[in-house]
């Protein structure tokens, strides 16, 4: 059977016409370079590409043995295929028509060409992959990275390295978080905190809205307290420094495992710069490379670019702010009872699925707009092109989705005025309050959503549109086949038709396919390391969904999608830049979680300061005995604003006529000023802030050096390959200056 490194795809033009000049030129200089070209037609025109030895001779010649692989004395049939399928990628990308100096790329847009792409070939190695790896029952196997890099390329094999790497020690994660999750559940009602709301009977609180809320007791929210302390507990600040020290661990780990890895193919002193320079020789002898530029005005346009597209972005995380103050205020004029006394529930909760779609349609823009950014760059090199893409759309998409988690997470409850002095969306909608016990429950409801929704459906689309996308066409080409063999035997006789139909017939795949991948993973990392603190099941969920991704990927790649352009790489590039960055957020964003969001430090002040254990001398009782009564403040009603209708009577309640009401806050009763309370938590929250971040990027640091980025086995190793160079360099000498 004839093999074929590349297949082009055009449709059928007319003879004579524009497309088909272009076409023919580009085809023509493919055959000076030495390329044996096949022409198949169906619906499509097909051309089957196969180049020349000598060019993969000057690549070995070049660059000696530079893929790690050990060299029989025939170089013609040692060249690995991965590398094959590069090297032809990069001459067909780099080939110009004589006339318009047009390159595939462009001949692509023009839609001379339809597409280009590798085989999938029928071969050991393809079907040791689909049958021991990209199947069900490979689930939680050790994947055989090897022969993933010999099939895919190194970049391939470094992403399922990593990931494979990344979700094993999630398990460590995982296990710890549901272990604080179950702390959690099972102090679900013996907190003092939660005991005294829902013993808080005779405690009137203020309306939640204007106009038709009533006065509630603050017993009516018992179990959303409990709720609360399950998630808000001593566990969670130690579970907080623990992620801290697991991301840093991690990417130590990672760094070694890599290390021994490339050292295994002999990459670890690979350049990248070197090989493309080779390659644009092979191409073109008389090639000169593109010099390094920087212009700092494009810098400066690109940079002013971004923070508008970030401050667009945060104006969209406003937006669903000023949608759930909106829509609260609407439900609880409701007509119906359920939507009334649940409406701040039920707005975060559409909030939440709003959000998880603003993130879908946000994800399309910011790739076109980080795709702009670049283009006006110029960048050099596809790495270069790529690591200034991955930053720009690693920070749209930071803000996409954490934008509206940052408002929750630091902001509800603390900008939204108070009784009588309610700060107000354009004079009208005054903005959500936090509940007695704390935000930090409104957080966690937000990331389950948004968590469990982008890892269900997005995952399950992910694989299933390609899967139907394979299975309907071959149903479709069932008649035709019969025709087409009535009638035109000796064509589907071609044993290569079959073969690149049917790898035509899968979805596509570009340069940035495995990008996808990455950041995919890297926003799911994020998710589960920098608000860690307020949802301990992060990890949990992660690593449930890395079992399966792994398997939805390997069958993605082998079964329904067309073969990627193997690259060579010899680390994941400035995605462990970006990983490095998470984990000093994740550290911030803990940090501020546990002094802002949750009440651990102002019931920590309460204990040590204001309780019966600093009053009295009496350890029989719980030092956190009263902290609710004393974080209420005390609103006269005779002080609303006069626009608010709030109804005087509490049904049920014995007393006819309310004159006071309690709300969340730290205020003197007499002029509505900050108490002394106030600015103590305050002084502790700040405190805590910097003590933790500090202690947690020390314990960093410490773990960063204490681990080595690369082994002492792959040092050696190294140093004997120097010295064994550097041996046969001399004992070569000695042998010369003897003859």
């Amino acid at each position: 059977e004839e093999k074929w490194d590349f297949v082009l795809v055009s449709d059928i033009h007319e003879v004579g016409s524009e497309k088909e000049i272009k076409r023919k030129k580009f085809l023509d200089e493919l055959r000076n370079k030495g390329f044996t070209i096949k022409k198949i037609k169906d619906e499509k025109l097909f051309y089957g590409l196969r180049a020349p030895e000598q060019i993969f001779q000057k690549y070995q010649w070049l660059l000696g043995n530079s893929d790690g692989r050990k060299q029989s004395p025939d170089v013609h049939q040692d060249i690995p295929e991965t590398t094959r399928i590069r090297i032809v990628d990069f001459i067909l990308q780099n080939t110009e028509t004589p006339d318009h100096k047009e390159k595939l790329k462009d001949l692509v847009k023009k839609k001379v060409f339809e597409t280009s792409f590798p085989l999938h070939q029928k071969e050991e190695l393809r079907e040791f992959l689909k049958e021991k790896w990209a199947r069900w029952r490979g689930l939680c196997r050790q994947q055989p990275i090897e022969k993933i890099r010999c099939y895919f390329g190194e970049k391939v094999a470094l992403y399922f390295a990593w990931l494979g790497w990344y979700t094993r020690l999630l398990g460590i994660a995982a296990v710890a978080g549901v272990f604080v999750f179950v702390y959690g559940v099972t102090v679900f009602s013996s907190s003092q905190v939660s005991k005294e709301i829902c013993e808080a009977k005779d405690t009137i609180m203020c309306p939640l809205c204007d106009q038709k809320c009533p006065f509630w007791l603050l017993s009516d929210t018992c179990t959303y307290a409990k709720v609360t302390h399950m998630i808000d507990n001593a566990g969670t600040v130690l579970f907080a420094m623990f992620m801290a020290i697991w991301a840093t661990v991690f990417l130590e780990l990672w760094k070694r495992k890599r290390a021994a890895v490339v050292t295994d193919w002999n990459l670890f002193r690979w350049d990248e710069e070197e090989e493309e320079l080779a390659l644009e020789l092979i191409n073109n002898l008389q090639h000169k490379p593109q010099k390094y530029q920087h212009s700092y005005l494009h810098s400066t346009v690109v940079l002013l670019l971004v923070l508008v597209m970030i401050a667009v972005l945060i104006g969209i995380a406003h937006a669903l702010v000023i949608y759930r103050v909106v829509a609260t205020a609407l439900l609880s004029q409701s007509n119906f009872e359920l939507l009334r006394e649940h409406a701040s529930m039920a707005a975060m909760v559409t909030g939440a699925v709003l959000h998880y779609f603003t993130i879908l349609i946000m994800t399309k823009i910011n790739w076109k707009v980080a795709l702009f950014l670049c283009d006006l760059e110029k960048p050099r090199t596809l790495s270069q092109h790529e690591n200034s893409f991955t930053v720009k759309i690693f920070t749209f998409q930071f803000f996409t989705h954490f934008s509206s988690l940052i408002y929750i997470a630091f902001f509800l409850g603390r900008i939204n005025g108070h009784p009588g002095n309610y700060v107000r969306i354009a004079g009208k909608w005054r903005l959500e309050e936090c509940h007695p016990s704390g935000c930090i429950t409104d957080l966690f409801i937000q990331m389950a959503i948004i968590m469990v929704l982008k890892q269900t459906i997005s995952s399950v689309m992910e694989y299933l549109i390609p899967w139907i996308a394979h299975k309907l066409p071959k149903k479709k080409q069932h008649p035709k086949k019969r025709s087409m063999m009535l009638g035109e035997e000796e064509e589907a006789e071609d044993p290569c038709k079959r073969q690149w139909l049917n790898n035509y017939q899968l979805k596509g795949v570009n340069t940035f396919s495995l990008f996808d991948e990455f950041l995919e993973m890297v926003i799911q990392y994020s998710f589960t390391t920098i608000f860690v603190a307020a949802f301990p099941l992060a990890p949990f969920l992660a690593f449930l969904n890395n079992v399966v991704e792994i398997q939805t990927d390997a069958m993605k790649m082998m079964r329904l999608h067309r073969r990627m352009v193997p690259r060579k790489a010899k680390d994941i590039g400035i995605w462990l830049q970006v990983l490095e960055a998470i984990g000093i957020l994740a550290v911030i964003g803990n940090g501020l979680v546990i002094a802002i969001t949750s009440d651990f430090i102002p019931v920590q002040v309460y204990k040590y300061t204001y309780s019966p254990c600093m009053m009295e001398n009496s350890t029989d009782v719980d030092c956190s005995t009263g902290y609710i009564n004393h974080s209420l403040s005390i609103f006269r009603v005779q002080d609303f604003e006069p626009h608010t209708k709030v109804p005087k009577m509490l049904s049920g309640f014995p007393i006819a006529e309310i004159k006071e009401c309690r709300y969340r806050d730290y205020r003197n009763a007499d002029d509505y000023s900050y108490t002394v309370q106030f600015w103590h938590i305050f002084a502790a929250r700040l405190a805590f802030l910097i003590l933790f971040e500090h202690v947690a990027l020390c314990v960093k640091l410490i773990a960063a050096w204490y681990i080595p980025d690369v082994p002492k086995s792959v040092k050696n190793k190294l140093l004997e390959r120097k010295r064994q160079n550097l041996y046969q360099r001399l004992s070569k000498m000695e042998y010369s200056t003897e003859v």
